[in-house]
């Protein structure tokens, strides 16, 4: 029987670590390696990158995604004008938000805002004609898309006394409840209303592009002033609404707030955005999807202007019933 080796012990391996010059060799051998192999993968990415970028070579895309974008040349028609045939009647511009493929935001049973602010503006607009004071225009009485340019240059080519933007709010916490009268601001007047004027503004992109062209930017001390005259005119405007709303329709309990609309930057025109409820929020949704909710809530915005509107042709320092 032949003897069992000494590196061989209890079933076991034991490795013996070469030592001397010979080990030094075999180290310095395999540093040699490992530095080829790496400058040979920085060589080839180098060649890859000098190839592509010289045109000798291209990556072609499997797919290609083309999509039709809304033309930019020309402008959209206008809509009707209801109301009084006399044209020195205040005419009121309503918006409703979103529209066509910009849903905008959904409720808890399937809500859709486009879907609610269309009725939310048609029950507005009867309101105001009903009590036949006033000429109506809507950007939308359907369902279509319209960039936020083109809905206050609607107003802006019509003439318009007011223009007043209806929406849905919605928010992570669907506790959140009530309306809220917006108006425009370069700064908004707390971390709600910046977040809500970016995902408004949002409603002009597509995958992240724009569809509206940039406004050319004027800088003269008599648009400022313009500015500030029609923004302090807009802030009355949003304390009319929440004061003939008051016990009448719940409001937020911030009810007016100031941000970067896109669809509010009018210089010589009194605007306003209404977000008549979450609808996030079940509560909320529901009433605005209850045709006698949504009259109560046309009557309390109508006498609003109706009374602002007042108050602008009775001259400054005069107030309105």
């Amino acid at each position: 029987m032949r003897p069992v080796p000494r590196s061989i012990t209890q079933s076991h391996l034991c490795w013996t670590i070469p030592s001397g010059s010979g080990h030094r060799q075999s180290q310095m051998k395999s540093r040699g390696i490992i530095a080829a192999a790496f400058a040979a993968s920085v060589a080839a990415a180098a060649l890859m990158w000098a190839v592509l970028t010289s045109g000798i070579a291209t990556i072609e895309p499997r797919y290609v995604v083309r999509m039709d974008m809304p033309a930019r040349e020309g402008r959209i028609g206008l809509p009707p004008v209801e109301g009084p045939a006399d044209t020195s009647r205040p005419l009121v511009v309503i918006d409703a938000g979103h529209g066509g493929h910009d849903p905008g935001a959904s409720g808890p049973a399937g809500e859709r805002e486009k879907d609610l602010t269309l009725l939310l503006a048609g029950a507005l607009r009867d309101a105001l004609l009903a009590d036949g004071r006033v000429r109506v225009a809507m950007t939308r009485a359907e369902d279509r898309f319209l960039v936020l340019e083109e809905r206050g240059d609607i107003a802006h080519r019509l003439g318009a006394d007011l223009f007043l933007s209806v929406h849905a709010d919605a928010a992570q916490n669907d506790l959140a409840q009530g309306a809220t009268v917006y108006t425009l601001s370069d700064e908004a007047s707390d971390s709600v209303a910046e977040a809500l004027a970016m995902r408004e503004n949002r409603a002009d992109q597509v995958n992240g592009v724009k569809l509206a062209g940039k406004g050319e930017a004027v800088s003269s001390i008599l648009v400022d002033l313009a500015r500030r005259e029609m923004r302090g005119r807009s802030m009355r405007f949003g304390e009319l609404v929440v004061r003939e709303g008051d016990g009448r329709i719940r409001f937020h309990e911030t009810p007016q707030r100031e941000a970067a609309f896109v669809v509010l930057k009018s210089l010589d025109l009194p605007s306003a955005l209404i977000e008549a409820g979450y609808i996030s929020n079940t509560d909320d949704a529901r009433a605005m999807a209850d045709p006698a909710w949504r009259q109560t809530f046309a009557g309390v915005v109508a006498r609003a202007i109706e009374i602002f509107l007042a108050e602008g042709q009775a001259g400054p320092g005069v107030a309105a019933p």
